[in-house]
């Protein structure tokens, strides 16, 4: 009987919008095929990237169309024959290969919806070391790996978690906040679906070592496939004992619900995620208290983002210090930057923090798609300042961006090239706050609107100089009276294309 070959093709996102489906369909008509659907890799201008197991390697080929397949059958693709779309063995792509994979290491490599598969590669051994060695430790290994918040604000995730330990109360939570509304960010989206199970075990973790044993992933209803894929993880999780009532014969329990959003961008923030589980109006809460004190339904909760709970079971299996020997300072670890926009390569590249943002749009991005040089580089979401050329060699680390005004957020970098109108891209920083203020505060409601108006003036060069300094008035207002990002940093966009390319505004 003839031995059938192993072909990987991706269930995500990118490459289900590619084609992957019917990619994955006609491979799984064919004799002596074993299609197994995995996640992605990561590089998705190679997406549907196609696998084919030969002598135990995994050749790459991509971008395969459903319409590619006869001629790649043709050229011996299951035997890893030449063809134009043969990227060659995935671990010697320059891209993936001079990455530092550690949470998304297995993104790609395993099916994310077997249990067997996950545990084969190092999956759920940081639980069942947290199980053995006890709550202090863990939250002790979190202290010591220097992991920071990598939803955006880069809080140190120790000090949240042992104050929600410390914290009085019989009910406490874990909240995932999984609603990645950030412009050019996509590494939640690619975790949870190419490794679920890596979310739920960091959760799991948490929940032990602060005393909770209810969690909640806050999932935006955008990511209709992370919906499914989670939901079957859970299954599995459970069914497996992994999950639920007494994990692993241990008289610990723990369970995980998913609550989809509704589509607002400010239940991004952590306490008005918080209102929106509690089926509330999304709107922004007063602080204090903080959510470690008084969170979910008024009681101590743990509020971290995906990256940063699925960065958590390997700190705990591999301890904190191997965690903390990577990275620069106090930005510890690795962060998974997501190149967007005017790029030649775009996709996920998870790097210890360090290198340069010029080594990565370059050495991985391979400059901008159109070839033009790039103009402005925008990082950090929406409400992230842009970057002119002369930035292009900041160490990409939280603090060395904070000395030139800039935030590394949730790692999305955005790259235009020089036909960009910074002008248009500030106005629209102004009107994006507007259309998704949750309205609660005047300055972020009011001083929005005003922003927009102020911008089509000078635009329009009604007393240009006035208006410019009313602008920079505006945008003081802001920071020092909205209460939460939204409005407080709706002016680094705004501020950084006046500074670095007032050109455009002079028309």
């Amino acid at each position: 009987m003839i031995q059938a070959v192993t072909v990987y093709v991706p269930r995500e996102t990118a490459a289900v919008s590619l084609g992957a489906h019917d990619v994955a369909g006609k491979l799984s008509a064919l004799d002596n095929v074993n299609v197994v659907r995995n996640g992605s890799r990561g590089m998705s201008w190679l997406e549907p990237l196609v696998e084919v197991v030969v002598d135990g390697r995994r050749i790459a080929y991509g971008p395969v169309a459903v319409e590619d397949i006869d001629g790649l059958l043709a050229a011996g693709f299951l035997e890893g024959g030449e063809h134009d779309l043969k990227v060659g063995p995935v671990e010697d792509i320059p891209y993936f290969r001079n990455q530092e994979r550690w949470t998304f290491r297995r993104c790609g490599l395993i099916d994310p919806l077997s249990v067997d598969d996950y545990r084969a590669h190092g999956g759920f051994a940081g639980l069942a070391k947290a199980l053995a060695e006890g709550p202090a430790h863990v939250r002790e290994q979190v202290n010591m790996s220097g992991l920071r918040g990598r939803g955006g604000a880069g809080f140190p995730t120790g000090i949240k978690w042992q104050t929600v330990a410390d914290a009085k109360g019989e009910q406490k939570y874990i909240a995932c906040n999984a609603d990645e509304g950030d412009s050019g960010t996509f590494s939640d989206r690619i975790l949870m679906e190419s490794d679920p199970l890596t979310l739920i075990e960091g959760m799991i973790i948490a929940g032990f070592a602060v005393g909770a044993d209810k969690g909640y992933i806050y999932l935006r209803s955008e990511y209709p496939l992370t919906h499914r894929v989670l939901g079957k993880a859970l299954t599995a999780a459970r069914e497996s004992g992994w999950l639920g009532e007494n994990i692993q014969g241990t008289e610990f329990s723990f369970d995980i619900d998913v609550h989809l959003g509704a589509g607002s961008y400010v239940c991004g923030e952590e306490t008005a995620m918080l209102e929106s589980l509690e089926g509330k109006a999304g709107l922004i809460r007063y602080k204090p208290p903080l959510p470690a004190i008084e969170g979910l339904f008024g009681k101590p909760t743990v509020v971290n983002n995906v990256v940063t709970l699925g960065s958590v079971p390997d700190i705990i299996a591999l301890g904190g210090d191997a965690y903390a020997n990577l990275g620069v300072g106090r930005s510890k670890g690795t962060l998974a930057f997501q190149l967007a926009g005017n790029i030649k390569r775009g996709g996920l590249v998870e790097k210890a923090f360090g290198l340069t943002l010029r080594e990565l749009i370059e050495d991985f991005g391979g400059g901008t798609a159109s070839g033009r040089d790039i103009r402005a580089v925008q990082i950090g979401g929406p409400l992230g300042a842009y970057f002119a050329e002369q930035h292009l060699d900041t160490p990409l680390d939280y603090e060395a961006f904070a000395k030139v005004g800039g935030m590394i957020g949730h790692g999305g970098v955005v790259v235009f090239d020089d036909t960009v109108d910074m002008a248009e891209q500030a106005r629209f920083a102004m009107e994006f706050c507007a259309i998704e203020s949750c309205g609660k505060c005047t300055p972020c409601r009011i001083g929005s609107v005003r922003g927009v108006e102020v911008i089509d003036r000078i635009l329009a060069n009604e007393d240009r100089e006035n208006n410019l300094n009313l602008l920079n008035e505006l945008c003081d207002t802001m920071i020092d009276g909205s209460l939460c990002a939204m409005g407080g940093m709706t002016p680094f966009p705004v501020r950084s294309a006046v500074k670095y390319f007032p050109e455009d505004f002079k028309r």
